[in-house]
Protein backbone atom coordinates (compact mmCIF):
# COMPACT_ATOMS: atom_id res chain seq x y z
CA UNK A 1 0.00 0.00 0.00
CA UNK A 2 1.32 3.20 -0.64
CA UNK A 3 2.18 6.41 1.50
CA UNK A 4 -0.76 8.05 0.13
CA UNK A 5 -3.11 5.60 0.40
CA UNK A 6 -1.87 4.48 3.90
CA UNK A 7 -2.67 7.83 5.11
CA UNK A 8 -6.22 8.42 3.71
CA UNK A 9 -6.91 5.08 5.93
CA UNK A 10 -5.11 6.97 8.93
CA UNK A 11 -7.47 10.03 8.38
CA UNK A 12 -10.73 8.72 7.50
CA UNK A 13 -11.12 5.45 8.90
CA UNK A 14 -9.57 5.21 12.41
CA UNK A 15 -12.81 5.78 14.63
CA UNK A 16 -13.73 9.06 15.25
CA UNK A 17 -13.68 8.78 19.14
CA UNK A 18 -9.96 8.37 18.99
CA UNK A 19 -9.07 11.76 17.57
CA UNK A 20 -11.95 13.21 19.47
CA UNK A 21 -9.97 11.57 22.42
CA UNK A 22 -6.43 12.54 21.18
CA UNK A 23 -6.48 16.07 19.21
CA UNK A 24 -3.07 16.28 18.94
CA UNK A 25 -2.89 13.11 16.98
CA UNK A 26 -5.94 14.31 14.34
CA UNK A 27 -3.85 17.54 14.02
CA UNK A 28 -0.23 15.27 12.97
CA UNK A 29 -2.25 12.95 10.09
CA UNK A 30 -3.74 15.96 8.56
CA UNK A 31 -0.13 17.44 8.69
CA UNK A 32 1.29 14.56 7.22
CA UNK A 33 -1.13 14.76 4.53
CA UNK A 34 -0.98 18.18 3.73
CA UNK A 35 2.83 17.86 2.82
CA UNK A 36 2.74 14.63 0.88
CA UNK A 37 0.20 16.16 -1.12
CA UNK A 38 2.34 19.29 -1.98
CA UNK A 39 3.42 19.97 -6.16
CA UNK A 40 6.45 20.38 -6.80
CA UNK A 41 5.79 23.86 -7.23
CA UNK A 42 4.60 24.61 -4.09
CA UNK A 43 7.33 22.74 -2.46
CA UNK A 44 10.06 24.86 -4.51
CA UNK A 45 8.17 28.39 -3.21
CA UNK A 46 8.57 27.06 0.06
CA UNK A 47 12.30 26.30 -0.24
CA UNK A 48 12.67 29.62 -1.47
CA UNK A 49 10.83 30.96 0.89
CA UNK A 50 13.31 29.44 3.46
CA UNK A 51 16.57 30.63 1.25
CA UNK A 52 15.80 33.96 1.29
CA UNK A 53 15.39 33.74 4.90
CA UNK A 54 19.29 31.70 4.98
CA UNK A 55 20.13 34.31 2.91
CA UNK A 56 18.76 37.37 5.39
CA UNK A 57 21.03 35.29 7.94
CA UNK A 58 24.13 34.40 6.29
CA UNK A 59 27.05 37.26 5.06
CA UNK A 60 26.50 36.60 1.38
CA UNK A 61 29.35 38.21 -0.72
CA UNK A 62 28.76 41.05 -2.64
CA UNK A 63 28.57 41.34 -6.29
CA UNK A 64 32.46 42.78 -7.04
CA UNK A 65 34.10 40.27 -3.78
CA UNK A 66 36.17 38.29 -5.33
CA UNK A 67 34.48 34.76 -4.18
CA UNK A 68 31.26 36.05 -6.10
CA UNK A 69 33.48 36.86 -9.57
CA UNK A 70 35.23 33.40 -8.97
CA UNK A 71 32.10 31.55 -8.39
CA UNK A 72 30.39 33.31 -11.30
CA UNK A 73 33.06 32.21 -13.56
CA UNK A 74 33.25 28.93 -12.69
CA UNK A 75 28.97 28.00 -13.27
CA UNK A 76 29.00 31.07 -16.68
CA UNK A 77 27.64 28.02 -18.65
CA UNK A 78 25.51 26.47 -16.20
CA UNK A 79 22.56 28.96 -14.99
CA UNK A 80 20.52 26.14 -15.87
CA UNK A 81 20.91 22.83 -15.67
CA UNK A 82 19.05 20.03 -16.98
CA UNK A 83 16.16 22.42 -17.52
CA UNK A 84 16.12 23.65 -14.32
CA UNK A 85 17.35 27.45 -13.57
CA UNK A 86 19.95 27.97 -10.83
CA UNK A 87 20.90 30.91 -8.73
CA UNK A 88 24.52 30.94 -7.06
CA UNK A 89 25.49 32.81 -4.28
CA UNK A 90 28.78 32.63 -1.48
CA UNK A 91 28.25 32.58 2.26
CA UNK A 92 30.98 34.17 3.62
CA UNK A 93 31.59 31.75 6.63
CA UNK A 94 34.48 28.97 7.14
CA UNK A 95 32.59 26.44 7.04
CA UNK A 96 32.99 23.66 4.58
CA UNK A 97 29.89 23.26 2.83
CA UNK A 98 27.60 23.28 0.31
CA UNK A 99 24.20 23.17 -0.45
CA UNK A 100 20.91 22.92 -2.84
CA UNK A 101 17.29 23.40 -2.58
CA UNK A 102 14.27 22.41 -4.34
CA UNK A 103 14.00 25.97 -5.89
CA UNK A 104 17.11 26.10 -7.59
CA UNK A 105 19.23 27.77 -5.44
CA UNK A 106 22.79 26.61 -4.65
CA UNK A 107 24.82 28.52 -1.86
CA UNK A 108 28.07 27.39 -1.90
CA UNK A 109 30.76 28.37 1.71
CA UNK A 110 33.79 30.45 1.47
CA UNK A 111 35.34 27.65 3.37
CA UNK A 112 34.69 25.00 0.31
CA UNK A 113 35.83 27.44 -1.81
CA UNK A 114 39.30 28.08 -0.43
CA UNK A 115 40.40 24.08 -0.17
CA UNK A 116 38.81 22.77 -3.68
CA UNK A 117 39.66 24.01 -7.63
CA UNK A 118 37.34 25.40 -9.81
CA UNK A 119 36.55 21.80 -10.95
CA UNK A 120 36.62 20.43 -7.54
CA UNK A 121 33.32 23.21 -6.60
CA UNK A 122 31.88 22.29 -10.07
CA UNK A 123 31.44 18.78 -9.23
CA UNK A 124 30.45 19.32 -6.06
CA UNK A 125 27.79 21.68 -6.98
CA UNK A 126 26.82 18.90 -9.28
CA UNK A 127 26.52 16.60 -6.65
CA UNK A 128 24.06 18.76 -5.16
CA UNK A 129 21.83 19.82 -7.94
CA UNK A 130 21.44 16.02 -8.56
CA UNK A 131 19.73 15.73 -5.61
CA UNK A 132 17.72 18.52 -6.79
CA UNK A 133 17.12 17.38 -10.08
CA UNK A 134 16.75 13.45 -8.56
CA UNK A 135 14.13 14.99 -6.42
CA UNK A 136 15.93 14.47 -2.88
CA UNK A 137 15.58 17.59 -2.07
CA UNK A 138 11.89 17.96 -2.52
CA UNK A 139 11.53 14.85 -0.17
CA UNK A 140 13.48 16.09 2.26
CA UNK A 141 11.20 19.20 2.31
CA UNK A 142 8.04 17.09 2.62
CA UNK A 143 9.94 15.12 5.18
CA UNK A 144 10.79 18.62 6.96
CA UNK A 145 7.36 19.42 6.96
CA UNK A 146 6.15 16.46 9.01
CA UNK A 147 8.44 17.02 11.30
CA UNK A 148 8.64 20.76 11.99
CA UNK A 149 5.66 22.85 13.62
CA UNK A 150 4.78 24.29 10.37
CA UNK A 151 0.72 23.96 9.97
CA UNK A 152 -1.87 23.61 7.51
CA UNK A 153 0.66 24.97 4.41
CA UNK A 154 -1.36 22.70 1.89
CA UNK A 155 -2.21 25.07 -0.88
CA UNK A 156 -5.50 26.48 -1.20
CA UNK A 157 -7.69 25.92 -5.00
CA UNK A 158 -5.69 28.94 -6.10
CA UNK A 159 -2.68 26.25 -6.02
CA UNK A 160 -0.59 29.57 -3.72
CA UNK A 161 1.76 29.05 -0.45
CA UNK A 162 0.95 31.09 2.49
CA UNK A 163 3.66 33.07 3.76
CA UNK A 164 5.46 31.30 6.61
CA UNK A 165 6.66 33.16 9.40
CA UNK A 166 10.37 33.62 10.09
CA UNK A 167 10.46 31.09 13.00
CA UNK A 168 8.66 29.04 10.60
CA UNK A 169 10.85 29.62 7.72
CA UNK A 170 13.64 29.36 9.97
CA UNK A 171 13.00 25.82 11.16
CA UNK A 172 12.61 24.58 7.65
CA UNK A 173 16.09 25.99 6.38
CA UNK A 174 17.78 24.65 9.61
CA UNK A 175 16.25 21.21 8.47
CA UNK A 176 17.31 21.08 4.46
CA UNK A 177 20.58 22.14 5.51
CA UNK A 178 21.12 19.29 7.63
CA UNK A 179 19.43 16.53 5.55
CA UNK A 180 20.84 13.87 5.31
CA UNK A 181 19.78 11.52 2.02
CA UNK A 182 20.24 7.78 1.58
CA UNK A 183 23.36 5.72 0.40
CA UNK A 184 21.08 5.31 -3.00
CA UNK A 185 20.52 9.18 -3.30
CA UNK A 186 23.49 9.81 -2.57
CA UNK A 187 25.30 7.17 -5.30
CA UNK A 188 22.73 8.47 -7.86
CA UNK A 189 23.91 11.97 -7.22
CA UNK A 190 27.41 11.07 -7.88
CA UNK A 191 26.38 9.66 -10.94
CA UNK A 192 24.62 12.73 -11.77
CA UNK A 193 27.46 14.57 -11.15
CA UNK A 194 30.14 12.52 -13.13
CA UNK A 195 27.81 12.42 -16.14
CA UNK A 196 27.39 16.12 -15.37
CA UNK A 197 31.28 16.36 -15.57
CA UNK A 198 31.42 14.17 -18.26
CA UNK A 199 28.97 15.82 -20.77
CA UNK A 200 30.57 19.45 -20.25
CA UNK A 201 34.12 18.35 -20.70
CA UNK A 202 35.46 18.87 -17.66
CA UNK A 203 37.49 16.12 -16.18
CA UNK A 204 35.66 13.54 -13.46
CA UNK A 205 38.08 13.25 -11.55
CA UNK A 206 37.33 16.47 -9.68
CA UNK A 207 34.99 14.46 -8.42
CA UNK A 208 37.22 12.20 -7.05
CA UNK A 209 39.64 14.34 -5.73
CA UNK A 210 37.01 16.19 -3.71
CA UNK A 211 35.76 13.41 -1.97
CA UNK A 212 39.31 12.53 -1.12
CA UNK A 213 39.60 16.76 0.53
CA UNK A 214 36.52 15.94 1.99
CA UNK A 215 37.67 13.10 3.40
CA UNK A 216 40.79 14.50 5.57
CA UNK A 217 38.63 17.47 6.02
CA UNK A 218 36.46 14.92 8.18
CA UNK A 219 39.58 13.58 10.12
CA UNK A 220 41.03 16.63 10.80
CA UNK A 221 38.70 18.31 14.08
CA UNK A 222 38.33 21.64 14.74
CA UNK A 223 36.19 24.18 13.54
CA UNK A 224 36.66 23.86 9.95
CA UNK A 225 36.00 20.25 9.93
CA UNK A 226 34.05 19.95 7.20
CA UNK A 227 29.96 19.99 7.92
CA UNK A 228 29.39 18.48 4.53
CA UNK A 229 31.05 15.17 5.39
CA UNK A 230 28.33 14.77 8.12
CA UNK A 231 25.79 14.43 5.96
CA UNK A 232 27.73 12.67 2.78
CA UNK A 233 29.71 9.75 4.34
CA UNK A 234 32.22 7.54 3.04
CA UNK A 235 33.99 9.96 0.97
CA UNK A 236 37.09 7.75 0.67
CA UNK A 237 34.90 5.27 -0.73
CA UNK A 238 33.02 7.17 -2.96
CA UNK A 239 36.18 8.73 -4.64
CA UNK A 240 37.43 5.00 -5.04
CA UNK A 241 34.34 4.85 -6.80
CA UNK A 242 34.57 7.39 -9.16
CA UNK A 243 38.00 6.58 -9.82
CA UNK A 244 36.77 2.98 -11.19
CA UNK A 245 34.28 4.11 -13.36
CA UNK A 246 36.86 6.56 -15.03
CA UNK A 247 39.02 3.53 -15.67
CA UNK A 248 36.19 1.84 -17.04
CA UNK A 249 35.36 4.09 -19.56
CA UNK A 250 38.94 4.74 -20.51
CA UNK A 251 39.38 8.32 -18.64
CA UNK A 252 42.25 7.36 -16.70
CA UNK A 253 44.57 4.22 -16.44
Amino acid sequence: MNYIARLFLLTVWLPVSTFAQQPGLAQAAMDALNSAMLSDAQVAELSRQAVVEMDAKNPVAAPNDPYTQRLNRIVARHHTVSGLPINYKVYKVPDVNAFATADGSVRVFKGLMDIMTDNELLAIMGHEIGHVINHDTRDAMKSALRRSAVRNVAASQSGLIGKLSRSQLGGLADYMLGAKFSRQQETEADDYSYGFLKRYGYNVMALATSFEKLAKQGGGGGSGVAQIVSTHPDSKARAQRVRDRARRDGLIR
